[in-house]
């Protein structure tokens, strides 16, 4: 059966029904697509295991808060991520951002000067980021102030919905480069062009160096540090926030202090360790914002 769901044919299959999934969708208008999508993911967390999952995960990192509190924060959690995938197929005309006009659309930008000195340092640079609102606006606003960033994204098993993404996802964002065993190479070429790299961080890697989060040790992704260590260049933490009523702050910070080691080089484990510690300062921010659905305490 699983040979079958990989077949060419399934695949098809598959991202037809997606593609009408989609259209349904964009039929429903923006707002009302989104509330849709809320209540549904709601609803059908009530009934999957990963909210068993993000609920000891709530426990692990919030332990003094109450079980109410931390159901409530699932809530919106599952909340979000409806909204999300429903705001994917209105992406274009969601990120209304207009650099000569800001402040007048949907999204709010805090470090504007650190778009445009990224923008015009002639430099490399390393953006990092986590599953935060709607992630997949980050990008979006960076191209729209003229930074096209080489983004690391895991592509779909389905052959046919990857080609979708990346066509549509690169005429708004820029280059997409599937994090697969050659990824590594594709964004060492990036920045020795001078480029820029952003790559979400929050997730487990198991051949990571392990790290505090949330008062306990995970493996943590270490491609930033060793990317900054190797091309010695700047490395900024970006985050979106959701706002009432339909509305995002994107935040870009200044260049993140990384630690080095005797050697003035980055030291990859106190670097991971320093990137981690920016992220779960995001998550207590905001923590119905996150996704605390996979297993990162493993």
């Amino acid at each position: 059966m699983r040979r079958v769901t990989r077949s060419r044919p399934a695949h098809a299959v598959i991202a037809f029904c997606v593609r009408g999934l989609i259209v349904g969708v964009r039929s429903l208008g923006e707002k009302r697509a989104g509330r849709v999508a809320g209540s549904v993911a709601r609803f059908i967390g009530r009934f999957v295991p990963e909210s068993k999952l993000a609920r000891r995960n709530l426990a692990v990192a919030f332990p003094e808060k109450s079980d109410a509190e931390r159901e409530q924060i699932l809530q919106g959690v599952w909340n979000n991520l409806g909204c999300t995938v429903a705001e994917y197929v209105f992406l274009d005309k969601l990120v209304d951002i207009d650099p000569e006009r800001l402040g007048e659309g949907r999204i709010d930008v805090v470090g504007v000067d650190q778009f445009l000195a990224m923008r015009d340092d002639g430099k490399p640079g390393i953006i990092f980021s986590a599953h935060l609102a709607n992630w997949e606006i980050l990008a979006v606003v960076a191209a729209r102030f003229g930074l096209p960033v080489v983004s690391l994204f895991r592509a779909p098993t389905n052959n046919v919905i990857a080609e979708d993404l990346m066509r549509q996802r690169e005429q708004m964002m820029g280059k997409l480069v599937a994090s697969n065993r050659g990824a590594t190479f594709e964004v060492g070429a990036a920045l020795d062009r001078g480029e820029h790299i952003g790559m979400l961080c929050d997730q487990h890697h198991s051949r990571g160096p392990k790290v505090p989060f949330f008062g306990r040790l995970v493996h943590a992704n270490p491609l930033v540090a060793r990317l900054a260590r190797h091309y010695d260049c700047p490395v900024h933490g970006a985050r979106t926030i959701r706002l009432p009523d339909g509305r995002f702050r994107v935040e870009l910070t200044p260049p993140v202090d990384m630690p080095r080691d005797e050697e003035g080089l980055i030291d990859v484990d106190a670097g991971t360790a320093k990137v981690m510690s920016v992220v779960e300062g995001w998550v207590r921010e905001n923590p119905e914002q996150w996704l605390w659905l996979h297993n990162r305490w493993r």
